[in-house]
């Protein structure tokens, strides 16, 4: 996959890549949220979680290249994101891990490999943490796992080209349109307090995992990375070069190969 997109012109103007005809979609009832759902192929599960203000239709360069590779995908639009409610609690990682779960069960999805990107890697992560029978492995891209990993924001052209688009989707999916702003308000309130993991907790984790960090990652610290491959046992770092928080959108065959790299040894494991 060839496509470049660096600044994220194109994603601005026309969000990611369309996603392929679902094989099933829906919602399922939780705690409080209705959260949607989509499948697509047949194989080894995967689940993709986007990051905190998208949607699972952000993953639209990634979902044909692992139906190609062989694997089931699936995506899941956190609560409050996208097509997915909530109701006026606060968000936590550890509630919308929780939903990951009832969507797996509805599914009849035992155990499932995670794809996590920003906000999904935590999810993905905390659901190790809590669940870790549910966990094939998880690919933790671009966030932090305690407030200290976090940059102080700087406000930049692509973050917000970004943004601009988070804002446009959230009013054409979302079943309370005009509530974007406070939508983000709850965010990112969780983002700046949340998550806490400590080191005795990530060196806990017993499932494969691989940190990667993208080379001009404008929120996360690359120490913090490093921190978090070094502590939670036998994880693997990678490193994509030429990239920012954004690496699924602006190189995705990049972005893909890592991917696949990280569920290629997993597969045979899953049920």
């Amino acid at each position: 996959m060839d496509i470049a997109d660096d600044d994220l012109t194109r994603f601005a103007a026309q969000g990611a890549a369309p996603l392929p005809a679902a094989a099933e979609q829906g919602h399922v009832e939780h705690d409080g949220a209705s959260v949607w759902y989509a499948t697509f192929g047949a194989g080894a599960p995967v689940i993709l979680l986007h990051g905190g203000l998208g949607h699972g239709g952000n993953w639209g360069h990634q979902v044909p290249a692992l139906v190609a590779a062989g694997y089931r995908v699936i995506l899941i639009d956190s609560r409050g994101h996208g097509r997915s409610t909530r109701d006026a609690r606060p968000y936590t990682y550890e509630c919308m891990a929780a939903d990951m779960c009832a969507v797996m069960d509805a599914l009849g999805v035992e155990r499932a490999a995670f794809v996590g990107w920003s906000d999904g890697a935590c999810i993905a992560l905390t659901l190790a943490m809590q669940a870790p029978e549910r966990v094939a492995g998880v690919f933790f891209f671009g966030c932090n796992m305690d407030p200290s990993g976090a940059k102080p924001f700087q406000p930049t052209p692509t973050i917000d080209r970004c943004f601009s688009r988070h804002r446009q989707d959230y009013a054409a999916l979302s079943a309370t349109p005009a509530d974007f702003d406070a939508f983000v308000a709850a965010v990112t309130e969780m983002m700046r307090t949340q998550p806490n993991a400590t080191a005795d907790e990530l060196a806990a984790i017993r499932v494969p995992v691989t940190i990667a960090q993208s080379a001009h990652d404008e929120f996360i610290k690359p120490e913090h990375a490093q921190y978090l491959a070094q502590t939670i046992p036998g994880a693997r770092f990678v490193m994509l070069p030429g990239v920012s928080h954004f690496a699924p959108l602006q190189r995705p065959g990049l972005f893909n190969e890592a991917v696949l790299a990280f569920l290629e040894p997993l597969s045979q494991q899953q049920t």
